[in-house]
């Protein structure tokens, strides 16, 4: 099995990734060009001193929470001048099996922090707490069983809802850039 080393070379710079991307493209970088990072936050300059360096990112081009979290990572990662590549989880699940959510789940992105030695230092992914609250709420709500004759139509309405949110909502942008800082001071 190969190391993240390998992963992370064979992987695509994070500008190269974004500007391939055929489904979320327009949308990474709408929110990208509108997320700035708080200024008054002093975690970011703590971080400059860190082991931090590099970011394998598991993704895919499709995915509405890579959408939102993709553009937020390039804003944290320019800051602290970390490397990002991007790793398509469907060419090897061999990765994205070694950080499973919930013990089940190929879910992504998942961001994988290294220092210069490709060294695992933080994991974060796929959603910080709040998107995950509303996603679970959603669903709940809106969503019959899944063998309704209606469930397939139904999902659909839920996931153009939850993308609208996650284009638009910039409270959940600072809750993602808070979650991953966080988890990058532990």
């Amino acid at each position: 099995m190969a190391n993240l080393e390998t992963y992370f070379n064979n992987s695509q710079p994070l500008d190269e990734y974004i500007d391939s991307m055929t489904v979320n493209k327009d949308n990474v970088l709408t929110i990208y060009n509108a997320f700035t990072l708080p200024s008054s936050d002093d975690r970011i300059n703590q971080l400059k001193d860190s082991s931090y360096s590099k970011v394998l990112v598991i993704s895919e081009d499709w995915c509405g929470d890579a959408m939102m979290n993709l553009p937020i990572l390039k804003r944290i990662s320019e800051s602290l001048q970390l490397e990002v590549r991007v790793f398509h989880r469907d060419e090897d699940t061999n990765l994205i099996d070694q950080y499973l959510t919930n013990g089940t789940a190929r879910s992504i992105p998942i961001f994988i922090f290294m220092n210069d030695q490709f060294e695992q230092v933080s994991v974060w992914g796929p959603r910080a707490r709040e998107a995950q609250e509303f996603v679970t709420q959603l669903r709940a709500e809106k969503l019959p069983p899944k063998d309704a004759h209606n469930y397939e139509d139904k999902e659909k309405e839920v996931h153009h809802e939850i993308t609208s949110k996650y284009k638009s909502d910039t409270d959940l942008w600072n809750q993602v850039y808070d979650s991953i800082i966080s988890k990058l001071m532990l």
